[in-house]
């Protein structure tokens, strides 16, 4: 981190401690309670005399978090509840202007500018704030934006013809779908306008910077560069890739990071630990030392690129998803990436729940037509090699899988669950 950012920082985390002190009541409590005296928190090394907020926290005392009236409120959000129920989050309207600042400068690092069209294949309703935060970056760049939404690839396809965008906004695992509706209907897709996919909810490459296994698939049949982007509603900030593909990239001015291990102290250069974060400059809904459950390895050092800026890696995983399968502890992408490798699969989901002795078991639900003597014997045999164990398989129809993993009050589809 270099001395400027250092002292912007600080400058700005005295700002929040102040404001949270005097607007927030569930913060004011935990001062009180811990004997903090925040006017000698003076810099980022000083926030660990602050105890970690957590998740439980936030939906404990969801509105003891809330720092403005609710009359002040532009956008009411919800996180996606991947583990557990949605948590309200509340934008002022200088919030939303936060979001499109922080899309805006994410785009850039991608690569991006005013001169491109951006097609955006999530949605940008049912209380999604990442929706609302790329087309907000995209108008602050100056650059197009094709609100498509997700899914339909006939629509998707038709818009990239009609309307020529250079980049794709999406969950990485459909574009293979994508593909596949091109190659089956006749479309010259490696001829498309396309340059490249911002990759968002799910990692593209493994802890190395290398292409996973989604990563491989999509890049060996169509000639795109993909960026992978970290981000969540409750940081209302993105860790984006450059054309480096090391790391995302920290926007100081939105977030300070912390990177620990099991007890809390921050890791070292390329080691792995949970993020914690510390928002800069919300107004509706700060968060202090804001533990996301998300495991990355991080990086200080300057990028090859000529940034600065603190890197994460790939999610390898989160904490509350770790299981326990075997004797082996595993985490979903693990189980994505082996998926992923097989291209007879085009829909899976994966399940996880406890036996009578209450052990992680895990079942893959597969498509009917893979349900064969040979196919099971691959898959079980790639399971063991790359992981050493096997899970269960089951096959239903297409129909079944369709409406498991893409349920029509989820904003992103289930490719995991818990029983």
């Amino acid at each position: 981190m270099t001395k400027e950012i250092l002292e912007s920082q600080s400058k700005k985390l005295e700002e929040i401690l102040q404001y949270v002190n005097t607007n927030s009541s569930y913060y004011n409590r935990i001062f009180q309670e811990n004997g903090i005296d925040i006017s000698l928190i003076k810099s980022p090394g000083d926030l660990s005399v602050i105890p970690f907020t957590t998740k439980d926290d936030l939906a404990r005392y969801n509105d003891d978090f809330l720092c403005v009236p609710k009359t002040k409120i532009a956008d009411f959000v919800t996180t996606s509840g991947t583990l557990s129920d949605p948590v309200a989050f509340y934008l002022t309207d200088k919030d939303v202007q936060r979001l499109a600042n922080n899309e805006a400068e994410a785009f850039r690092c991608a690569n991006g500018s005013e001169n491109d069209i951006y097609q955006l294949m999530t949605t940008i309703d049912r209380r999604f704030m990442a929706g609302l935060a790329y087309w907000m970056g995209a108008r602050k760049m100056g650059a197009g934006m094709i609100r498509v939404g997700p899914g339909a690839p006939f629509l998707q396809w038709e818009s990239i013809q009609r309307f020529s965008p250079t980049v794709l906004i999406a969950i990485p695992s459909f574009i293979p779908r994508l593909i596949e509706y091109a190659e089956a209907n006749g479309i010259d897709y490696k001829s498309s306008s396309v340059k490249s996919v911002l990759c968002i909810g799910e990692p593209i490459r493994n802890p190395d910077f290398t292409y996973n296994e989604l990563g491989k698939r999509i890049t060996s049949q169509w000639d795109v560069q993909l960026f992978s982007t970290y981000a969540s509603t409750e940081m209302g900030a993105a860790f984006t890739e450059c054309q480096e593909g090391k790391g995302g990239h920290l926007n100081p001015d939105l977030l300070i990071l912390e990177v620990v291990d099991e007890s809390g102290n921050v890791v070292g250069e390329g080691e792995m630990g949970e993020v914690v974060v510390t928002t800069l400059g919300v107004e509706g809904m700060p968060l202090l030392r804001y533990r996301t459950g998300d495991l990355c390895h991080v990086y200080y050092q300057p990028c090859d690129c000529g940034r600065s800026s603190t890197r994460l890696g790939p999610v390898v995983g989160r904490k509350q998803q770790m299981i326990k399968f075997k004797g082996t502890t595993i985490f979903p992408p693990a189980l994505f990436d082996v998926l992923d490798m097989v291209p007879e699969i085009d829909l899976y989901q994966v399940v996880v729940s406890k036996n009578e002795f209450g052990n992680d078991e895990i079942t893959i639900l597969l498509t009917m037509n893979l349900e064969t003597a040979l196919f099971k014997e691959k898959l079980h045999s790639l399971f063991k090699s790359r992981l050493r164990v096997t899970p269960a398989l089951q096959f239903i129809t297409a129909q079944e899988l369709n409406h498991l993993i893409f349920k029509q009050e989820k904003r992103k589809p289930e490719k995991l669950i818990y029983l």
